[in-house]
């Protein structure tokens, strides 16, 4: 196994250990009330090298350790010293490093962070913690992998409060802050007492004195015009906005432009802030409004024209939620910006000069036709309805006002019924108001016919706009429907987006079956799909999450009449006080069975009923709503029956574990099929 020798803690020691604050750890003499979880593989603590760890010795797949009960009412920073060290550089299934939020009153741990890149010496992350009333505790668990010879270290957990972006650059680990190397010029830490040729640089600013720290880039090592030097902060790992402010010196005999900018995750860079020309021998303070929706870093660059530059330093990062300047109103809410049309239009509108293209319609639960897409039941968007197909018609329905320089989002969900071709029957534009732009950024080409499908488009305009979405009738003989539905707008790209951590409690089947098991799998079991079911006439075509991916379904072709399948979830923690069960079902073929959940407590023999639905309900996916109690650790199990005959598929997707009541309340928890009504749309 990999030896702690391997690894190395370069005088990572912070001074005076015993005040340090809760849920933070060295990990020198005791694990600070932190506990490791006897149901999996245990940690060593290592007195001698301050570190606690867990390797490939013991045979197990992972190892828990959690702290204390922690309270936060202010924001804090979670900083976690570690290190990945294995044999083998690439495995299919590497060891993995994670850190959850267990929060009271939460049947589900939330995914902070997580690392799987081994190296030869400690790493540093940085994570904010948002403010919160509720107690929680910090999870860390090691995961092992596949890997022959691993081991995982934690040196040290250190929560400050505050914000992870603030810096005196009095530790060692400068609050993982890194500098971009680059061969010539560097930003080095100063102070410290360090006599040296660069004993002409300043007192720092923290304690005003030799013996404080701060960070310096000087010119001597230039070697070519406009050498470039970089730090560069944690990246933020909460919307954060307000002002950044920070003290800097700057000592220059030829030109040294200083410059702070903001990185987004794709590499984008904005510049906030940069030295007017004025000397500065003294420490000065820059203040500068600062917005950060999603993940980004600050770099401070100084660019040097010649090695007769001088020097820039910098200390006292700090940052307030509050802006600089009086300016700037509540931040943008991109929540504004969307709609599920099941009250109105939200702050979308049409044009009159149009004439009402698109309209709000909704369709009772039946089997020839789909419903919307939020409920099954509810209202969506319908364009080239029966009043206005003509040939050359176009329905224009224009979005909010939306502000420049940001990056967004854009997801929606729209079905196309009877056009001969598709491409083209429904585009966005983005539309800028102060010259009339209007910018194609989206059409459809393709897409299944009468199937809800997800679309996403990220784009960003350095002036405010508005996203116009447009429906086209060609010709009288190529007029279908266009439906659209679920409209909503987040701040960052799509791409960044998606790599954010799952919501926990949530699972859409689309990477694999999430916390659900099976009681046994064969052919009359669960089976995760994607498309349509094979059987004609039964099951759904695509799934909910956006029409393209997996959900969980019976083949009933390999069934008996009566036959069950069950998908039972992991243990989840009880949790006192309601909570809210989310998910959708989907029940269409003459010979549909039932779909039932049933609540099963720790140490209980019985299955409490909490849903059921029997026979055929609709084509449509259907939202179910359940609100259970279990104080106690508990499971949930969904159940279907195969019914009559071989239309009998029946399917379940995107199911979601919401702690607190349900916001709205599903009227029946148990009943057949669907009423007989009429296949009719209510205008």
């Amino acid at each position: 196994a990999v030896t702690g020798a391997r690894f190395v803690l370069a005088a990572l020691r912070l001074a005076g250990a015993a005040l340090l604050s809760p849920g933070s750890c060295a990990f020198e003499d005791s694990a600070c009330g932190y506990q490791w979880d006897y149901a999996h593989l245990p940690w060593t603590l290592h007195r001698e090298g301050h570190y606690i760890s867990v390797d490939t010795s013991y045979k197990g797949e992972k190892a828990v350790l959690s702290s204390p009960d922690l309270y936060s009412e202010e924001w804090s920073c979670v900083r976690l010293i570690y290190q990945i060290a294995t044999t083998s550089d690439t495995s299919p299934d590497p060891a993995r490093l994670n850190l959850y939020l267990r929060q009271e009153g939460e049947s589900f741990d939330r995914l902070l962070w997580s690392a799987k890149e081994p190296s030869d010496s400690w790493l540093i992350a940085s994570l904010d913690l948002m403010n919160s009333t509720k107690k929680y505790k910090l999870v860390l668990e090691g995961e092992m992998g596949q890997d022959k010879s691993t081991s995982i270290a934690v040196f040290e957990i250190k929560i400050t409060s505050g914000y992870c972006l603030e810096c005196d650059f009095e530790e060692n680990h400068l609050c993982g802050f890194m500098n971009r190397w680059n061969p010539n010029v560097n930003w080095f830490v100063g102070g410290g007492n360090i006599r040296n040729s660069l004993s002409i640089l300043p007192k720092d600013h923290t304690l005003n004195s030799a013996l404080g720290h701060y960070m310096y880039v000087d010119s001597v090592y230039v070697k070519h015009f406009q050498e470039v030097a970089q730090l560069i902060s944690p990246k933020t790992t909460a919307p954060i906005s307000g002002c950044l402010s920070f003290y800097y010196q700057l000592k220059q005999e030829s030109s040294i432009v200083f410059t702070v900018y903001l990185r987004d995750m794709s590499g984008f860079y904005e510049e906030i802030w940069k030295t007017d020309s004025a000397l500065n021998a003294d420490w000065t303070l820059a203040e500068v409004d600062f917005n950060a929706p999603y993940p980004m870093e600050v770099i401070f660059e100084v660019a040097f024209n010649s090695a007769k530059g001088g020097y820039v330093a910098l200390d006292d990062i700090s940052f307030s939620p509050v802006f600089c300047s009086n300016q700037t109103g509540p931040p943008f809410n991109p929540a504004h910006a969307g709609c599920s049309f099941e009250e109105d239009l939200c702050n979308f509108y049409q044009d009159h000069k149009d004439g009402p293209g698109w309209s709000r319609v909704k369709v009772k639960r039946n089997v020839y036709r789909a419903g919307d897409h939020t409920t099954g039941f509810g209202y969506y968007l319908l364009a080239n309805t029966k009043f206005t197909s003509q040939p050359g018609y176009i329905g224009r329905l224009y979005g909010p006002t939306l502000p420049g320089n940001l990056q967004f989002c854009l997801r929606f969900y729209y079905a196309l019924y009877g056009f001969f071709k598709m491409s083209g029957t429904l585009a966005v534009y983005i539309f800028e108001e102060n010259h009339v732009v209007q910018e194609k950024i989206w059409s459809v080409l393709d897409s299944p016919k009468g199937v809800w499908t997800q679309a996403e488009i990220s784009f960003k305009k350095p002036m405010p706009c508005k996203v116009v979405f447009v429906s086209w009738c060609k010709s009288f003989w190529d007029c279908g429907l266009v439906a659209l539905d679920d409209v909503s707008l987040s701040l960052g790209s799509c791409q960044a987006a998606d790599l954010l951590l799952p919501s926990p409690g949530e699972c859409t089947f689309e990477k694999d079956e999430c916390v659900f098991t099976q009681k046994k799998r064969g052919r009359g079991s669960w089976h995760r799909k994607r498309g349509p079911t094979p059987t004609s006439y039964t099951g759904p075509k695509g799934d909910h999450t956006t029409g393209v991916g997996y959900y969980m379904y019976i083949e009933a072709s390999n069934m008996v009449y009566g036959q069950r399948a069950y998908l039972v979830s992991r243990p989840l923690r009880g949790a006192s006080g309601k909570q809210c069960l989310t998910f959708f079902y989907h029940m269409y073929g003459a010979g549909t069975g039932l779909l039932s959940v049933y609540l099963k407590k720790e140490g209980d023999d019985e299955e409490i009923p909490l849903w059921r639905r029997t026979g055929e309900q609709s084509i449509s996916w259907l939202r179910g709503l359940i609100e259970y109690e279990s104080d106690t650790n508990y499971q949930i199990i969904f159940e279907a029956i195969r019914g009559v005959s071989i239309r009998s598929d029946t399917a379940i997707d995107d199911i979601l574990f919401q702690a607190g009541p349900c916001l709205e309340v599903e009227e029946i928890q148990f009943s057949s099929g669907y009423p007989d009504s009429l296949n009719e749309i209510e205008y």
